[in-house]
């Protein structure tokens, strides 16, 4: 071991040897792991070995194949055999709702652009794998990039790879401390001695929330128990000439891949248990956890039910191993705000689909600043500090766990966790039939039921039940007046003698005059977004900043990232001020009754933001308007937020003043064409392909970005987004489904909903430049079943936009 090196890796299983093999391909080789014990001593090694491309989120599921495809070139590199087996894997449906679930998965292939992927009937699985029981079987989804490998072979892979490029790998060797030097590199006080580093990576896997306590950060990260069992000989298996695909039996909680001539069979089980919340003892060792085979017995019995051969067999051995889980399941990687150079890679569940995915979005953010690719699903700033709560944690981890297998239904609101954090008015607005769900911890309306209390949402893939509330609330808005709580926006004040020189170059929009609000693109220096900010000039050095509310700790990251040593200052008052938007043609109205002070268009008008006594409280008011109607937020201290809902309540009774949730809000905004932050508007899209760029001064001089945005521009994206209007029947796009045009897939929705006002089924989408020009029938695939769809060349509402400027 060297005295020092330019990165120390810490956790010696396959993320931290993947990481380690990925900086050495940027050129980075003064880069060591200091391993505690072995190799894949930690969940690594006991791993059943699996992997698969699928992911929620589009960029993550990329990543995972880009994984599954690397295999072979570190194999090569490293002369290790790492045992890569592409058999395939089927998912079996038992239900007609799960089976048009796989339908629409099977479209999500294609628009991924996976090959081979296919429906299978009945008949087609058991000809597969024999020894599928077919009894309750509707059909299933057979996935071409699904596999095991052995998972010694595939860590020291990489550990050799990384090797032959120059890196280090220090074994039995724990680190014991880590502490700042003074000229601001780190040093590890290990057991092997000391040894100072510029960066240091954790990925320590079952030790991670441990080392991550060492530089004062609390991971949300916990392990838990996993059991699978191995089994002697099975006939079946051992007949078959062909290579046996995996099986995930979804409602089974199961899954199944050919071991020699036997099997793993794996459980999900509704009832997990944690292990050692805050992290393994040190000196744990590579030893297996006993078998709690009474508390996953219901879901063996599922499984021997659906593979019976399985009771004939021996079992020749169980494993109950510990893996690492976080709230959502997905990894925690990134840089830590107000850290510098400490990087996680840990909270990994599934590392033999994801160890490449980590360590190629990783070595390019650690080199180039700049993950390379839109990983916000697995950033560690998706979380707060909330997250780390131990209750908060074991709640949502669980809560993951149990439903690995399970369907999630676009209107589903899960109780994990909740609720954690309130607004004032959160009493008043459940009085009001409000419905929650989370956002950053935070309770957000979705939808209200006045008088309704006995209402309860049924989960569906299709329309719910809860439809025409939402139609209620839009029509309120579009008719007279709604309410939408804004504790669900994050709002920064800029201040200090360099506060508009620091805007003007962090934002690519001009900067508004004092008294006046302007939308303002953010962005990366390569072009893509970073944020899609409003901007409020209160004084002449004094700004707000509102954005998403759970990108609170991504953007503070970002902000300091980027700040002066001296004359700006950018405070979070996200939890100290918020309000209500109300909107709608009864809102001028409205908010005269709360205020003495003009509010005629001509002395609020449209874009502007001013200070007014409403009431007996001092608010901030901008008018500006999300749902395409003359609009106001109106943005109090937190203390007086509940009683500005009580004033907004009284005044606005006979105007028909409602309030109103998200559902309605993304109805709303869709029959306006507007997009939103995570749908529309990502690090993966630019100002040109997302119509942000009427927002950019490309003229007023240099900001981040510019010089990218204006080559993005001036070659043209392949794609823009654009309106659908959509044939559907009793369902609606919702994000993810692809765009087709004569069979050929030319884009993909990024938001949909029914507008109401307009009683279209809606979509934005990203298509293809010379699809959009020509303007030929396309179809877009809801639920698995095509639906023929056509581009809108403007809003489906109010497409001049007199109603918000009137």
């Amino acid at each position: 071991m060297k005295s020092s090196y330019q990165v120390v890796v810490i956790g010696g299983g396959i993320v931290g040897c993947s990481l380690l093999y990925h900086l050495t391909l940027r050129g980075w080789t003064d880069v060591a792991i200091i391993e505690r014990t072995e190799l894949t001593a930690g969940s690594s090694w006991h791993a059943a070995g699996g992997f698969h491309a699928i992911n929620s989120d589009t960029h993550i599921a990329a990543l995972q194949k880009y994984t599954i495809g690397l295999y072979p070139q570190v194999e090569a590199e490293s002369g290790v055999s790492v045992g890569l087996r592409m058999t395939g894997g089927i998912e079996l449906a038992s239900t007609p709702e799960r089976m048009q679930w796989l339908r629409a998965e099977l479209d999500w292939h294609a628009m991924m652009g996976t090959q081979g992927a296919r429906v299978l009937d009945v008949d087609e699985i058991v000809d597969l794998v024999p020894i599928v029981e077919p009894a309750g079987l509707v059909g299933g989804l057979f996935d071409p990039h699904e596999g095991n490998l052995d998972p010694h072979g595939a860590t020291h892979a990489y550990a050799g790879a990384a090797r032959l490029r120059g890196a280090d790998i220090v074994l039995h060797n724990r680190v014991l401390s880590i502490t700042r030097t003074p000229d601001g590199l780190w040093r590890l006080d290990t057991e092997q001695g000391p040894v100072i580093a510029e960066h240091v990576v954790n990925a320590a896997g079952l030790w991670a929330r441990k080392v991550g306590r060492m530089v004062g950060v609390d991971h949300p990260v916990t392990p838990m128990q996993h059991h699978y069992l191995v089994t002697e000989s099975v006939p079946e298996i051992a007949a078959l000439t062909h290579v046996m695909p995996a099986v995930t039996d979804l409602e089974g909680f199961t899954y199944l891949q050919r071991e020699q001539d036997g099997v793993v069979l794996g459980v999900y089980e509704q009832n997990p248990r944690h292990w050692k919340t805050e992290g393994a003892d040190w000196d744990f060792g590579m030893v297996l956890l006993p078998e709690d085979i009474d508390r996953i017995s219901p879901e063996l019995a599922i499984g021997f039910a659906r593979f019976p051969a399985l009771e004939r067999a021996g079992i020749k051995r169980w494993v109950n191993g510990a893996f690492t889980f976080t709230p959502d399941g997905n990894p925690l990687v990134g840089p830590v705000r107000g850290v510098r150079n400490y990087w996680s890679a840990c909270g990994v569940m599934a590392g033999y689909s994801q160890c490449a995915a980590i360590g190629l979005a990783l070595s390019n953010w650690m080199v180039d600043g700049d993950p390379g690719d839109d990983v916000f699903a697995m950033d560690v700033a998706r979380f707060g500090d909330y997250a780390a709560n131990d209750r908060f944690l074991k709640d949502t981890t669980a809560q993951f766990y149990s439903r690995r297998f399970v369907i999630a239904h676009p209107n589903e609101r899960l109780p994990a966790g909740r609720p954690l954090k309130t607004t004032p008015a959160y009493d008043l607005l459940l009085a009001e039939g409000a419905h929650f769900d989370a956002t950053w911890g935070l309770e957000v309306p979705q939808y209200f039921t006045p008088g309704r209390t006995d209402f309860a949402e049924v989960p569906t893939l299709f329309r719910p039940n809860a439809f025409g509330f939402v139609a209620d609330e839009v029509a309120a808005v579009r008719g007279a007046v709604g309410a939408y709580e804004t504790g669900v926006y994050a709002r920064y004040e800029v201040t200090g003698p360099g506060a508009h020189s620091w805007l003007d170059r962090m934002l690519a929009a001009r900067i508004p005059n004092v008294g006046r609000v302007r939308l303002a693109p953010m962005l990366h220096p390569t072009g893509t977004l970073v944020g899609d900010l409003t901007v409020s000039r209160l004084e002449d050095e004094r700004f707000w900043l509102v954005g998403s509310y759970y990108l609170q700790e991504w953007h503070q990251r970002w902000f300091e990232s980027h700040l002066p040593s001296s004359g700006v200052h950018i405070a979070n008052l996200t939890d100290d001020h918020l309000g209500f938007a109300i909107s709608g043609p009864a809102s001028r109205e409205l908010l005269s009754r709360l205020t003495d002070v003009d509010v005629s268009n001509e002395a609020v008008p449209w874009m502007s933001c001013q200070s007014m006594d409403i009431g007996i409280s001092r608010a901030v008011v901008a008018r500006l308007s999300l749902t395409g109607e003359l609009g106001y937020e109106i943005t109090v201290s937190a203390n007086q937020h509940r009683s500005l809902w009580l004033r907004l309540a009284e005044a606005g009774a006979d105007l028909g003043l409602r309030p109103v949730g998200d559902r309605a809000i993304d109805s709303l905004r869709l029959e306006k064409a507007y997009g939103i932050w995570s749908t529309e508007f990502t690090q993966a899209y630019t100002p040109a392909m997302s119509g942000l760029d009427r927002f950019v001064a490309f003229d007023k001089g240099d900001f981040i970005g510019r010089d990218a945005a204006i080559r993005d521009r001036d070659r043209g994206p392949g794609r823009r987004l654009v309106l659908l209007e959509v044939d559907a029947l009793d369902a609606d796009a919702s994000g993810d489904e692809p765009v087709w045009c004569e069979g050929q897939l030319v884009g993909f929705v990024t938001s949909g909903s029914y507008g109401h006002h307009v009683g279209r089924s809606l979509a934005l989408a990203y298509v293809d430049v010379a699809v959009i020009e020509e303007r030929p029938e396309l179809a877009v695939s809801v639920i698995g079943e095509r639906r023929a769809a056509r581009i809108l060349p403007e809003a489906a509402y109010d497409p001049q936009g007199s109603r918000a400027r009137g």
